[in-house]
């Protein structure tokens, strides 16, 4: 409900809007009420919506994720959860950096997972065929 004051010619009005359908107003005037028909019908007002934060919820990573390797060996990790495809190098192979590792296949899709810098592989942490999750370490460079 909605109040005004005016005044018209100098006498004071005071208007209540109490509603408002389509193009019928409901309205009192001095305390009288009217029903007052519009020439257009009000568009109803838009509703607020007002945004509220949802909890967030640590998800840890898996165990494998947290695995910590020795200074100095890069732990080659998959970029995201797959399947291993196909294993590309053998332990005590000599890469170069974008030398293909593994293949890793996500969401159908086969992603070639390369070595960030050359070295020797150290460790061979998956097999053909097995599932692993984000993060986890594929294979080790020393």
């Amino acid at each position: 409900m909605k109040e005004y004051n005016y005044k018209i010619k100098g006498a004071p009005y005071n208007v209540k809007i109490n509603s408002v359908e389509e193009n019928i107003a409901k309205v009192e005037v001095n305390g009288i009420e009217f029903e007052v028909e519009l020439e257009k019908p009000v568009a109803a007002p838009k509703p607020v919506v007002r945004a509220v934060a949802a909890p967030v919820k640590t998800i840890e990573p898996p165990k494998e994720a947290q695995e910590a390797v020795e200074a100095g060996v890069l732990a080659v990790r998959a970029p995201l959860p797959g399947t291993i495809n196909d294993i590309l190098v053998t332990v005590g192979q000599t890469v170069k950096a974008g030398d293909t590792l593994v293949v890793l296949e996500a969401m159908k899709m086969e992603n070639n997972i390369d070595a960030e810098r050359g070295g020797k592989i150290l460790e061979i942490k998956v097999n053909k065929g097995s599932t692993v999750m984000e993060g986890s370490i594929l294979v080790t460079i020393g």
